[in-house]
């Protein structure tokens, strides 16, 4: 797929709508820049899973695991889903699940015995 190119005497609005965008990309690399967050996106792209399944398949404390959740929520890249006591998360938005699953295809499927 070619990239596209930026033009030097673009028109000042695409120019912007480019920069934003670029911005929106920034961000999100920025939160998916945590091993643990990551980590967990990749289980998540698997399927949604509660707080107690990724404690246990991460072997990590609850309270750690609610904490880069609750970043990952603040950012907005997950969805949250509640069934009496229970919370679940799930991937959210396409652009962060199409990351993510090339992430996961490329790092965590070849490691994982799923």
């Amino acid at each position: 797929m070619p990239l596209p190119k930026f033009i030097p005497d673009m028109d000042a609005a695409d120019a912007n709508a480019l920069i934003e965008q670029a911005r929106v990309a920034s961000d999100l690399l920025k939160a998916l820049s945590h091993e643990t967050r990551l980590l967990i996106l990749c289980i998540l792209s698997e399927g949604e899973k509660s707080v107690s399944e990724l404690e246990e398949i991460l072997s990590m404390p609850q309270a750690a695991v609610s904490q880069q959740l609750a970043r990952l929520r603040f950012d907005r890249l997950v969805h949250t889903r509640r069934e009496g006591r229970m919370i679940y998360y799930s991937v959210a938005g396409k652009e962060v699940a199409s990351v993510v699953e090339t992430l996961y295809e490329l790092f965590c499927r070849p490691v994982r015995k799923v």
